[in-house]
């Protein structure tokens, strides 16, 4: 028993959960849902909550807020995680919660990281909220749209969470120096500017804040009661910065579409800045490459052709060479494609002419193009009339390609960026040829067979 008590002493937990705020005066940032009249706020304090989604990264109150809202509710709370539970666990508290219900009484139940349940355990909360038996309250790291089933997230409220600012951060920091429940017992010499550099690194996240300055203090300079932080402590603790990264996850999507868009955009310095996050976070180097592989066609097309060589080349070195010397070469490409000039016609041609594939699968191949390699074929009349273009002049004929129904229909606009422009005078140049001569039998004397 008296062991029991001494691992339950609060000074013997980290400084992030003895200075985990228990109120909402207490609660730091997310101003734009907690401030005075904000919808969040004012659902808690008039104890109306329903079921809600807390959507936010690491370290920004999502747990904690639900266990604030535990301490004003007249519900019964029952603290749940994904992590550990199983269909089995969830059947077990619902019964619970169906129980309560029979008797007026409200159960909260909070599901912290919700994005790990799968379908079939997201499924079995699904009657139970339907029929108000619990509210639901879960909190995740993942984006809600592709983590939680559809019929789940419709009764449910998303409450988006924001990273913590770098002056949120050091308030926080500034109460753990003198709050009892921190290091308000010791008098800390930390100047402003080092709590600065904490609040940086955390990166919005204040558990990491917390855990470094806990870390900071540790290591600092003590002389009795009096610790002083110098420059060199806090260098020693945030020596490498942990970049907030899933390569499975949102924030892998939302790095290569800043990239994408940065390319685009041709900012060569935002592209090479994000292709850095991406590698240095521990992105696969063949995945950058493969996404600057479709970009040379999707966003340079024939604007510059070469584009496409020098991306085909730079995934092809960062095979043979891989990270971290392989940097360099994707650095060469993203600027390149950056500084290329931008067409997106043949991504336009593709999906207009895909639109009509979809819509007409049945259209037949025009007999004239058609290959005939039996002598029934050739009684079908395939391949009758068709016009080999080496055998004339001017290497055109005026034989129709596509089906009836779509004749005359156009996929390619070229732009005239670029080398692209010579493209589009060339292509002006045949529809130009197929007009005039769209009423004349132009045969070749020679019809070779289609190979």
């Amino acid at each position: 028993m008296e062991q029991q008590l001494f691992f339950d002493r609060t000074d013997n937990q980290p400084l992030a959960a003895r200075m985990r705020p228990k109120s909402l005066e207490e609660f730091a940032g997310q101003m734009h849902l907690l401030g005075k009249g904000k919808v969040l706020r004012r659902l808690i304090e008039e104890d109306r909550i329903s079921s809600m989604i807390f959507w936010g990264p690491p370290g920004v109150g999502k747990t904690t807020l639900a266990r604030i809202i535990a301490n004003r509710t007249r519900s019964e709370f029952i603290d749940f995680s994904a992590v550990t539970s199983g269909i089995k666990e969830i059947r077990t508290v619902m019964q619970q919660a169906e129980n309560n219900r029979r008797y007026g009484e409200r159960t909260i139940v909070f599901v912290d990281e919700i994005h790990r349940f799968n379908k079939a355990q997201q499924d079995a909360f699904l009657p139970f909220v339907e029929k108000g038996s619990i509210i639901l309250i879960g909190a995740t790291t993942e984006n809600p749209s592709f983590e939680i089933n559809s019929a789940l997230l419709s009764r449910c409220k998303v409450f988006v969470l924001q990273a913590l600012g770098v002056e949120e951060l050091k308030q926080l920091l500034q109460r753990a120096l003198q709050d009892p429940r921190g290091f308000g017992n010791l008098q800390v010499r930390m100047p402003d500017s080092l709590l600065e550099a904490v609040a940086v690194f955390a990166n919005g996240d204040a558990r990491t804040a917390l855990s470094t300055l806990e870390m900071v203090v540790l290591n600092g300079d003590s002389d009795g009661n009096t610790v002083t932080i110098t420059e060199q402590t806090v260098e020693q603790c945030i020596s490498k910065k942990s970049l907030l990264y899933d390569k499975k996850g949102e924030e892998h999507y939302n790095l290569i579409s800043a990239l994408h868009k940065s390319m685009r955009n041709s900012d060569p310095d935002a592209a090479v800045y994000w292709l850095a996050r991406m590698l240095e976070a521990g992105e696969d180097p063949l995945y950058v490459a493969r996404r600057l592989v479709r970009f040379a066609s999707e966003d340079v097309g024939l604007a510059d052709p070469r584009a496409l060589e020098m991306t085909v080349a730079a995934y092809q070195a960062c095979h043979f060479i891989g990270m971290p010397e392989c940097t360099v070469h994707l650095t060469q490409a993203v600027v390149y494609l950056s500084l290329a000039p931008k067409s997106n016609a043949l991504y336009m041609a593709y999906e207009s002419a895909k639109k009509d594939a979809l819509t007409q699968l049945s259209e037949p191949v025009p007999l004239v193009i058609r290959n005939a390699p039996t002598a029934l074929m050739k009684d079908l009349q395939y391949g009758k009339g068709y016009q080999y273009a080496h055998d004339t002049e001017d290497k055109l004929t005026n034989m129709q390609c596509l089906p009836d129904s779509l004749l005359g229909k156009r996929y390619y606009h070229p732009t005239e960026q670029g080398l692209e422009g010579r493209f589009k005078t060339r292509l002006e140049q045949i529809l130009d040829w197929k007009k005039a001569h769209q009423n004349q039998e132009d045969r070749p004397k020679n019809r070779k067979p289609e190979k």
